[in-house]
């Protein structure tokens, strides 16, 4: 029989995958206000916020619940060559195969020469690794209103990316994405382990040792997940060598929380 410990490190596996989503009722109001995004006119959406905070969930959540009523392309690996750029969307929307370079003058008359009944959806993840010549020409594409684009982007302390003219100018709505605040933290985890059957690890976890996790990992899902399969890997070689009996598994010990902690580089040692 497989450890409870193991099965709920694999939970906390750092893996984008839409049916992990999780949730929550602010962040489920957020997707529900992208979602219909969607449906409007315009002429780009800029999901934006620290790393970690779900952007790319979204994405793919967003692709898995639409496909099958929308035309849509979802681009999780920048494709920073721009002809490459060009030639795979090209193929991707146009059923356009190009053979040499292809530039944004060419890709253009490829885009006017192509009636499509239906707007096509593109997402692109992580758009900060694009250069700006190229976010220029997405965004002057976007503008000819013949593909929507869905563009996650990290916010950096040094700036605020809504304040740059061009998305003041060019994105029709901007959603920002934040960490999660203690009480939905909690929610977070035990739904996590409960979705996968894990029922006795998720009741282990008590205000107070979410609280501390929460100080931890100010509430970004993508530490908090690295801490959690951390913890859950300890517990399974606690389990391993007999020495279970040394910790109190009625609930979560908070000094493998920290120790887990020093170990992915959460807190210094």
């Amino acid at each position: 029989m497989e450890s409870i410990f193991v099965n709920s490190k694999d939970v906390f596996l750092d893996v984008v995958n839409a049916k992990d989503y999780i949730q929550l009722d602010r962040v489920s109001t957020i997707y529900q206000s992208l979602k219909d995004s969607i449906k409007k006119p315009l002429k780009m959406i800029l999901l934006y916020g620290k790393p970690g905070t779900g952007k790319s969930m979204f994405l793919n959540k967003l692709y898995k619940d639409i496909s099958t009523s929308n035309e849509i392309y979802l681009y999780k690996t920048p494709i920073l060559d721009e002809s490459e750029f060009y030639k795979t969307l090209a193929q991707d929307i146009f059923n356009t195969k190009y053979s040499g370079e292809l530039n944004f003058t060419q890709f253009m008359k490829i885009v006017e020469a192509t009636s499509k009944e239906n707007v096509p959806v593109v997402l692109l993840d992580e758009a900060q690794l694009y250069s700006e010549a190229l976010m220029e020409k997405i965004r002057l594409l976007s503008d000819t209103r013949t593909v929507k684009f869905v563009i996650t982007l990290h916010k950096t302390e040094k700036e605020d990316l809504i304040a740059k003219e061009h998305f003041q100018t060019r994105i029709w709505e901007s959603i920002e994405l934040e960490n999660a605040s203690s009480t939905e933290l909690k929610i977070y985890i035990q739904k996590k382990l409960m979705k996968a059957n894990c029922f006795d690890t998720a009741n282990m976890f008590t205000a107070k040792s979410v609280h501390l996790i929460h100080k931890i990992t100010s509430g970004n899902y993508r530490d908090t997940n690295k801490l959690l399969y951390t913890l859950f890997e300890l517990y399974s070689l606690y389990e391993k060598n007999h020495q279970l009996s040394s910790l109190k598994t009625e609930h979560i010990s908070h000094k493998l929380i920290e120790m887990s902690a020093i170990h992915v580089g959460l807190i210094d040692a």
